[in-house]
């Protein structure tokens, strides 16, 4: 069973490994420009932890840290995000950490963005009761270049 608690910042250590996987930027598309840049994400995510309006938890299996999971304001949207250790894809830990961090959370509607090619995390997202409402464009770090991206939204 996941576990979820208020990300910490002795947590972003961990978390900071994560994103730094070659097959996990690929897979996200929309990354940091440098994901290697430490100084650059510790700075970034310890802003976005200290702020009381960010909900950010990480996620954890038997006590070992497996990924996180965050809702943030975008243009008067509240957007989720979520970060899944590769190691540990396939096992349901995106789904049972998003459906209890959905549960808990009082905002509505949540929207998600995710590139088209991530069929993952668009299958999290509709096992979670998202509904897919269009399509948008967005420059992908990861990739360089501009990718087509599916728009979800969470109303219940």
């Amino acid at each position: 069973m996941i576990e979820l608690a208020k990300t910490t910042l002795e947590d972003l250590e961990t978390l900071f490994i994560f994103q730094t996987d070659k097959e996990g930027i690929q897979m996200a598309a929309f990354t940091a420009k440098d994901p290697s840049d430490k100084t650059f994400y510790m700075e970034k995510w310890t802003r976005i932890v200290e702020n009381p309006d960010i909900k950010m938890l990480t996620l954890r299996f038997k006590n070992e840290i497996v990924g996180s999971i965050i809702h943030f304001d975008v243009m008067d949207e509240i957007h989720i995000s979520y970060w899944i250790d590769r190691q540990h894809w396939g096992k349901g830990f995106a789904t049972e950490g998003l459906k209890a961090f959905i549960k808990d959370s009082v905002k509505r509607p949540l929207f998600a963005r995710v590139a088209y090619d991530n069929f993952g995390s668009q299958k999290v997202l509709e096992n979670c009761g998202f509904q897919s409402i269009g399509k948008g464009k967005g420059f992908a770090n990861a990739r360089n270049m501009e990718i087509e991206e599916f728009i979800y939204r969470f109303d219940s």
